[in-house]
């Protein structure tokens, strides 16, 4: 076991969904998998693995932010050897050409955060997606007819701020929407030699405002839960 993953060695599959949330990750558990088996519990950040049509697979929370992902994945590679990891998650769209409910895989994360540099030494503020991951997501997608974005996305420190203009790194990088984590999950990934992506469905637009209703949220994020799962079990 880990620091912060109490889950006994061998118990956690190969490929790993990483919602925020750890009731979302008990909700995929209980509504996707068969067998599913309650891991881990440290400070109620939830893992579970079980099986999704007959192959293992696991799913647990990376917290908010670049520090707590950062720390999960980082464990979740080194100590249980998990080779891939498909971050599940929301944003927030930058512009309104995009609409609510849309799913986005990230082909990029730029950020202001110094995560990559001061942990590995990679002074890039875009890091991209690793392995192979990224590819069988859309491979997956294309075969069932699900429409899917290509999309740079802006991992951000701060969720409220007092500027309300679009952030200079999201402009120079034409980043569509913004979240909270992919680029130190990427960062970890590429230090460490796996695989990981990041799914994710547009939860708000920032222009006009519009917001997925808390009763329609968990629904909403079905068709990338599904997605998800289907790519994962062909890794």
């Amino acid at each position: 076991m880990s620091i912060h993953i109490t889950a006994p060695v061998g118990s956690i599959a190969p490929v790993v969904l990483m919602p925020g949330d750890p009731l979302r990750a008990k909700l995929i558990a209980t509504e996707f998998l068969t067998d599913a088996a309650l891991v881990s519990s440290t400070r109620n950040i939830f893992y579970y693995t079980g099986l999704y049509k007959g192959q293992r697979i696991s799913v647990g929370a990376s917290g908010m932010g670049c520090p707590s992902i950062g720390i999960y994945s980082y464990e979740l590679y080194s100590n249980y050897d998990v080779q891939h990891i498909i971050r599940i998650g929301t944003c927030g769209a930058y512009h309104n050409n995009l609409q609510l409910f849309d799913i986005i895989n990230v082909n990029k994360a730029a950020s202001e955060s110094t995560f990559a540099k001061e942990a590995w030494g990679y002074a890039e503020e875009v890091m991209l997606p690793q392995g192979n991951a990224y590819t069988v997501i859309n491979e997956t997608a294309a075969a069932r007819q699900q429409a899917v974005l290509d999309t740079a996305v802006h991992t951000s420190d701060y969720f409220y701020r007092a500027n309300p203009e679009l952030p200079a790194i999201a402009a120079a990088h034409k980043c569509e929407v913004v979240e909270m984590e992919s680029f130190a999950l990427f960062a970890n990934a590429r230090y460490l030699g796996k695989s990981a992506a990041c799914l994710l469905t547009v939860s708000d637009i920032i222009p006009t405002q519009q917001k997925i209703s808390p009763d329609q949220r968990e629904q909403s994020l079905l068709p990338m839960i599904e997605l998800a799962l289907e790519a994962g079990i062909r890794l």
